[in-house]
């Protein structure tokens, strides 16, 4: 199944939690996720009980941070900054970000400045 018909209700969890399992909270995986989409929390709580799918949750999010160009290392085997595909790029921005925060890294150094 493509991953835009996929129901946000059933990828996100799986992010959360990735988090975790290395120690990491969902409000957490929330608050990189509000930084990278611009989606607050009452928002990613009703799409999570709705049936957006992944891709209406990445192609309608308010306003994807312009500083997340800067997300930068690979993803799967993948270089984040090499993805062609601007919405795939997306995707992976966000699962770098869960990534990082299941490595330990401090959520200022995730939402990066620049």
């Amino acid at each position: 199944m493509d991953i835009t018909e996929m129901k946000f209700a059933k990828v996100f969890p799986f992010l959360v939690q990735k988090a975790e399992r290395k120690g990491r909270t969902k409000e957490e995986v929330y608050e990189v996720t509000r930084w990278l989409t611009g989606y607050s929390s009452l928002q990613l709580d009703e799409m999570l009980q709705s049936e957006t799918t992944y891709g209406e949750f990445i192609n309608n999010a308010p306003e994807f941070n312009p500083n997340a160009c800067l997300i930068k290392g690979t993803v799967c085997g993948i270089r984040v900054e090499n993805i062609e595909d601007p919405f795939m790029k997306k995707v992976r921005y966000l699962d770098k970000l869960v990534d990082e925060l299941a490595k330990g890294k401090a959520l200022d150094k995730i939402m990066r400045k620049e």
